[in-house]
């Protein structure tokens, strides 16, 4: 029977990853699968699968993880709370649930094949809303937001994971299957444009920075640094230019430019307001009372009434998963967890794919609260796997820093 259950197991694991983009037409089918592989994991796991954990980070993310829950219980949140606190242990059991898996290759397939899934289905319906509209924008129309299969922003997060999943996988020497690497690689890169995904375009261009400081030859690499930044500096310059024909006008910069970056401009200035106005946080107010504090910014220092309405109806969040931490759950809480990414990057620095994944979950956290979806919470589960289990990106192909 165990052997049976240990057959299946990883099958079963492989399927969760390609129902999550679903999870908005099928959202009983994931959490069906996720109960089949805690049912089945006590049958099926050793001890010598643990061995296989980096113990230093993991134990500081489940400390991070339980001062969550102790934090919520000592102040009487851990209700209202525990809505976002299992997301952030649905992470943590997306690790353990992996540790019995031996082959890496099936759940690499699962996170490239639902992106292209994604692609497919998002690609379709667009064409549909082209061929029934008259007057359409790509990236910025309202039609084409709602026809994409889920988010914009996740949706650019499994595109990246996909083309770093599909870089890890080219072989350094001539290989037939190079050529569908390479195929999936240009495909999301295709998309991440065509949806106009600022925030993962900006990922790319820092991950392939960061490509440039791994391997030989870096006098050829650190020129090519140079002119990227160049490029990159004069952009955000030029788009920072504004009209200044009205005293009215306001100056909008860079990042406020699209409605994405408006709102989370919009929200961060409340962030920044309420950070002022508690001083330092040391055990935090929760997450209800995170968002009434925002909402009462957002009430009295939006001018716009029908901006103030959207906001204060829609209850925006922080948009950034470190502030959010802050706020909810205090100084100790922020600490745990920025220990853990600053040991997994500390472990990895000489190593470029470990340290691209990082970067990707980084910057996620910057602009998003990755935690406040379930489908974001198992995104962060992929890339806690591959900085939490050793060995995890060296199965398919060697570290490309040694080329």
């Amino acid at each position: 029977m165990r052997i049976l259950l240990a057959s299946i197991y990883p099958y079963i694991y492989v399927l969760l990853f390609l129902s999550i983009p679903f999870d908005n037409y099928v959202r009983i089918l994931p959490n069906i699968l996720m109960g089949i592989l805690v049912v089945t994991f006590p049958f099926i796991i050793k001890r010598e699968h643990f061995t296989k954990l980096n113990k230093t980070p993991t134990l500081i993310f489940a400390a991070f993880c339980i001062y969550l829950v102790i934090n919520a219980a000592i102040f009487n949140r851990l209700e209202e709370d525990f809505v976002i606190i299992k997301k952030v242990l649905l992470s943590l059991g997306f690790v353990l649930l992996y540790i019995p898996i031996r082959d890496s290759k099936k759940i690499n397939l699962a996170i490239v094949f639902s992106s292209l899934a994604i692609i497919l289905f998002s690609v379709v319906n667009i064409f549909i809303i082209i061929n029934t509209s008259e007057d359409i924008v790509l990236g910025f129309s309202r039609q084409v937001i709602e026809a994409l299969l889920i988010d914009r922003i996740y949706l650019g997060f499994i595109a990246i994971l996909s083309i770093l999943i599909s870089y890890q996988a080219l072989k350094r020497k001539f290989h037939p299957e190079n050529k569908y690497h390479l195929l999936i690689i240009i495909i999301n890169v295709l998309f991440i444009f065509l949806m106009v995904s600022k925030i993962a375009v900006i990922i790319l261009g820092l991950l392939l920075l960061t490509r440039q400081l791994y391997g030989p030859k870096k006098w050829i690499r650190f020129p090519i640094v140079l002119v990227i930044l160049v490029g990159l500096s004069a952009l955000i310059l030029s788009s920072t230019k504004v009209s200044a024909s009205s005293e009215d006008t306001s100056k909008i910069s860079f990042f406020e430019r699209t409605l994405t970056w408006e709102l989370r401009t919009e929200v961060w200035k409340c962030v920044d307001r309420i950070n002022r106005n508690e001083g330092f946080i040391l055990y935090g107010f929760g997450f209800d009372e995170t968002k009434n504090k925002l909402t009462a910014c957002y009430s009295d220092r939006i001018d716009d009434p029908v901006k103030k309405d959207e906001f204060v109806e829609s209850r925006y969040n922080t948009h950034n998963q470190f502030v959010d931490i802050y706020f909810n759950s205090g100084f100790i809480a922020i600490a745990l967890f920025v220990l853990f990414l600053l040991l997994v990057f500390f472990k990895n620095r000489r190593k470029f794919m470990p340290t691209a994944f990082l970067i990707v979950l980084v910057s996620y956290c910057m602009v998003e609260n990755v935690f406040h979806r379930q489908i974001g919470s198992y995104y962060v589960g992929f890339i806690l796997i591959v900085m939490l289990i050793q060995n995890q990106l060296s199965e398919n192909n060697k570290e490309k820093n040694d080329e």
